[in-house]
């Protein structure tokens, strides 16, 4: 499953311009092995079909060492959701310093979605529903996000009297983030996600707009 490894190489990718050591290098190969190995079986067996042992026989490593990455298998689907706020977080480090905080953050999720292949969004997004304890743990995925968003908006704006208003942002950007794969879902992938996300950030433009 290449397009969730892309997920976990574009983070490394992302991270600052400092190189990573030999240890943290093996400790993100190994995650992605298991992650890669998690996906594939969820799509081909099911979420519940999957245990925990053929993960980690797939992975190439023992169930022992499983549990030093993953508390669950609920948590390899939950990564690549917050890994999501990592790459936009990134991406408003990467931006031009001329863009308004909402232009910065509308740009980076149009720029990260649309760097995420199609059927392979379509394929978390129906492993992620098809699992109701994954459901159930969502919330604080998209509270990671939002706080990973909010970090990078203060780097930039670091003036005490915008926190309010960069913190009221973030969580738009994920609740807009959040609309849009719901709609996504509906439509059964009928259209890409970030033509989806597009127009649910229009929406939101045209509601606050003056006038």
């Amino acid at each position: 499953m290449q397009a969730f490894l892309k997920v976990e190489l574009v983070t490394d990718r992302s991270a600052a311009s400092r190189p990573p050591g030999v240890r943290e290098r093996k400790r993100r190969e190994t995650q992605r092995r298991i992650t890669d190995a998690g996906v594939c079986l969820f799509i081909e067996k099911g979420f519940d079909g999957a245990t925990v042992d053929e993960i980690a026989a797939a992975a190439g490593i023992s169930r022992r060492t499983f549990f030093h990455y993953f508390e669950s298998k609920d948590d390899i689907l939950l990564s690549l959701q917050n890994d999501i706020g990592e790459l936009f977080a990134s991406e408003i480090r990467r931006a031009p310093a001329s863009d308004s905080p909402f232009e910065l953050v509308r740009g980076a999720a149009l720029s990260v979605c649309a760097s995420l292949p199609h059927d392979d969004m379509l394929a978390l997004d129906r492993l992620m529903r098809g699992s109701a304890s994954v459901q159930a743990r969502k919330q604080a995925s998209y509270r990671q996000q939002e706080e990973a968003l909010l970090t990078a908006l203060r780097e930039r704006w670091p003036e005490p009297e915008r926190e309010t208003r960069l913190r009221v942002l973030a969580m738009i950007a994920v609740g807009t983030t959040r609309l849009a794969s719901e709609t996504f879902s509906q439509e059964g992938g009928a259209r890409p996600f970030d033509e989806v996300l597009r127009g649910a950030f229009d929406a939101v433009t045209a509601e606050f707009a003056p006038g």
